[in-house]
């Protein structure tokens, strides 16, 4: 089936502003640089305005809302999300049709949007499916609603099979979107997030942000109830107190719905003097943290929605020669292999005792770090995962792909 000529492209984002969301980025810049029109629309990040053009890509933004709160404060979320989008979708419209919609997840809502541009200008449906949304109420709600699960599984299937076609984020995801979803393989494609590794490289070290010690662990992600910081505050207390280690800071990058209990743990442990938290910084900022850090930390706990997900962080460490500290969860370990160091999921003191090992064995630490920026120069990086992304638009706006534009020549 051909699509209908047009080469605009919307795509839906509710999780992350654009360009902050990486993965959405690189998609974006990837359908740029091969002569799609991309228009996108996401929530306002800090300081964002309404409507920018940032390298060709139309971003329409809106005000964000979020409650806070149970889970029922997140079907109010979702309601404004979707108001919200629609209301920028078809401001978005005005400037010509849409070849193709892309709806990212979480959550799994906008299907209706996608069908109906389906049905008002022809456009095909393509669902970049980041999370598992089921699975992450479950990890964030243990013993919550079964109606509410029940509805975000239906949810997930309505996306799915109301979708032209599903990009997933690794094969865990495909898997699951064939196996519960009855979606055909043909219709699901693994575009795993590769970083850039040109841009995302370690520099010289700034010594000043291990704050007076010899070591700096850090810690680059959002901050949930289901992505484990809090793991990572009771890990310091652990070394400190107990393992009597006090040259080791760590920083934790980024924000989220726990932050300010993140916090509140952290000073009710007497911690400010080893660990720092900056909220969201810019790249710049990041790199130097990443680039003076001797270990990334992955401390996402084993539950319904983790051990299935692609973990940004763990790739990002990777990409700065890093070698990863993680549970052993089977997405992670597909994604890190020997760069990481794996404890017993949701063990604290055993991730604590292999932080204080890989701190004080560097030849293990550069083996590690080396061997994760070879694997993603070589396999996981973006430029070995676009082709494959380009091609699922190509395929459905019936566009004959270019060899020198998608990249052939990489491996998958």
């Amino acid at each position: 089936m051909q699509g209908n000529g047009s080469t605009r492209i919307l795509i839906i984002v509710q999780n992350l502003p654009v360009p902050f969301d990486r993965r959405v980025w690189l998609e974006c810049r990837t359908l740029t640089r091969a002569g799609y029109q991309v228009a996108v629309v996401c929530p306002k990040g800090p300081g964002d305005p309404s409507y920018q053009v940032i390298d060709g890509v139309q971003i329409y933004k809106y005000r964000p809302y979020s409650p806070g709160g149970g889970a029922a404060s997140f079907f109010l979320e979702y309601v404004y999300s979707f108001a919200a989008t629609l209301m920028l979708a078809l401001k978005a419209a005005r400037g010509g049709r849409f070849g193709a919609v892309q709806s990212c997840n979480p959550p799994d809502i906008f299907w209706p949007i996608g069908l109906l541009f389906r049905l008002w200008h022809g456009a095909r449906f393509v669902f970049d499916h980041h999370d598992l949304c089921p699975e992450t109420f479950e990890s964030r709600f243990p013993g919550g609603s079964r109606l509410l699960y029940r509805g975000l599984r239906l949810l997930e299937r309505c996306t799915t099979r109301t979708a032209d076609h599903v990009v997933s984020t690794n094969e865990s995801y495909r898997n699951l979107v064939m196996e519960r979803d009855g979606v055909e393989p043909e219709r699901v494609t693994v575009v795993r997030t590769g970083p850039d590794p040109d841009k995302l490289r370690a520099a010289e070290a700034v010594t000043s942000l291990r704050r007076g010690r010899t070591h700096l662990a850090a810690y680059i992600g959002v901050m949930g109830p289901q992505d484990g910081v809090d793991i990572v505050i009771k890990m310091a207390d652990f070394v400190v107190r107990t393992l009597k280690r006090t040259d080791i800071s760590f920083t934790l990058i980024g924000s989220g719905d726990s932050f300010d209990d993140l916090v509140a743990l952290r000073d009710e442990l007497d911690l400010g003097d080893y660990v720092e938290f900056t909220g969201r910084v810019p790249d710049e900022a990041v790199k130097d943290i990443l680039s003076t850090a001797d270990i990334g930390l992955s401390p996402d706990p084993k539950n319904p929605l983790n051990d299935v997900s692609t973990m940004n962080k763990t790739m990002e460490y990777m990409a700065f020669g890093l070698p990863v500290l993680a549970f052993d969860l089977r997405e992670t370990r597909a994604s890190a292999a020997e760069a990481g160091a794996y404890a017993t999921p949701n063990d604290v003191e055993e991730m604590a005792g292999l932080l204080v090992e890989l701190i004080d064995d560097e030849p293990r630490r550069r083996r590690m770090g080396s061997a994760g920026r070879r694997r993603i120069e070589q396999q996981l990086a973006w430029n070995h995962q676009e082709p494959h992304y380009l091609a699922v638009y190509d395929r459905l706006l019936g566009r004959e792909p270019d060899a020198e534009r998608v990249g052939v020549g990489h491996a998958a």
